[in-house]
């Protein structure tokens, strides 16, 4: 079965890597740059197949990828070198991994949405021993107020019910036509660390402009969470100990495939969105420290040297290398517990 596991976090996370370069791909497509090279993987070639003028390629270290351009790395005169167009031109191509990252997760939470679907307090069942039956909610009581405060969300029944801390609590409910007022007394639930009342909600189906609201609500969430935790490193509540690499994220990744395909979706969300945040900062080598040469370009209208450029671009790039390597040498000297 862990076999199984591995496959589907592989696959996941060759989704989020395929998905990133395929944004770069399809804009130079797009405007006209010639694409050599297309690969999935870092380091030795494995096996690739030549298209009639791009190489897609499957490499050895399963830790990103990239889309090699004409003319990305120094001068050149070809109208299709990627050197050769405008930078508002450049910056589309570049800017297109990072936000597909963000779509990919759009359109995983969404799915999930659709997989889930939204949790109303209309009660659909009881737990063994309810307070709430017997307090005399029946099925198909719809939650109106707890405690007089007015019930919008399933979630936001749980959080008052759980703020009674074992007090009894007025329900309003609503059934066939009237609305009855109930006093129930929530019982404590070790396991869950919570007091509860023994009610089930009822699962409802999403409208399609519901599900595209929590894809994008959900990504936007994800996104402050992440800005949020930059902040925690930089104040010292976070420590570098705490970061993980490839084998941290192979390993949680796996971990959260054997719970069920919801999480492995949410999870992948949450890591396509790390991965689009994290390439727009602004270092060489990565998209970030292309946007940021291109938008000084577009405001002061000086062209960079090229060559420059892509002397920065590489030694950018070995000093993300050695990071990747010293990180996946703490991930397996010290792994990160889960």
């Amino acid at each position: 079965m862990i076999i199984l596991y591995i496959f589907a976090a592989m696959m996941a996370f060759s989704i989020l890597i395929l998905g990133h370069e395929f944004g770069h791909f399809i804009m130079a497509k797009a405007n006209g740059v010639k694409v050599e090279e297309f690969s999935l993987g870092m380091g030795p070639k494995l096996f690739g197949i030549k298209g009639k003028e791009t190489e897609y390629l499957i490499k050895l270290l399963p830790i990103g990828g990239y889309v090699k351009m004409l003319g990305e790395e120094g001068e050149s005169n070809d109208e299709r070198a990627f050197s050769s167009k405008s930078p508002k031109q450049k910056l589309s191509i570049v800017a297109a991994g990072p936000i597909m990252n963000l779509i990919l997760a759009c359109v995983f939470l969404i799915i999930l949405a659709s997989i889930n679907g939204k949790l109303v307090p209309v009660i659909s069942s009881f737990s063994l021993n309810s307070p709430a039956k017997q307090a005399g909610i029946m099925v198909g009581d719809r939650i109106l107020k707890v405690n007089d405060k007015s019930i919008n969300s399933w979630e936001q029944c749980v959080q008052e019910i759980s703020k009674s801390k074992g007090n009894d609590i007025k329900i309003d409910v609503y059934r066939k036509g009237d609305i009855k007022s109930l006093i129930v007394k929530p019982k404590f639930v070790k396991e869950e660390n919570r007091y509860v009342i023994g009610i089930y909600p009822t699962r409802q189906k999403y409208s399609i402009m519901q599900l595209i609201k929590q894809g994008i609500s959900g990504t936007w969430n994800m996104i402050k969470m992440i800005f949020a935790s930059f902040g925690w490193l930089f104040t010292g509540k976070a420590k570098l100990a705490d970061v993980g690499g490839p084998v941290s994220i192979i390993r949680l990744s796996v971990k959260t495939a054997s719970m069920g395909i919801p999480a492995l979706l949410y999870f992948t969300a949450f890591l396509s969105v790390n991965l689009g945040i994290l390439n727009i900062i602004p270092f060489p080598a990565l998209d970030g420290g292309w946007i940021t040469l291109l938008l000084v370009e577009i405001i002061t209208g000086k062209k960079f040297d090229e060559n420059k450029v892509g002397t920065i671009n590489y030694i950018g790039f070995m000093i993300l290398m050695t990071i990747m390597v010293l990180v996946t040498i703490k991930d397996i000297v010290k792994p990160l517990k889960f």
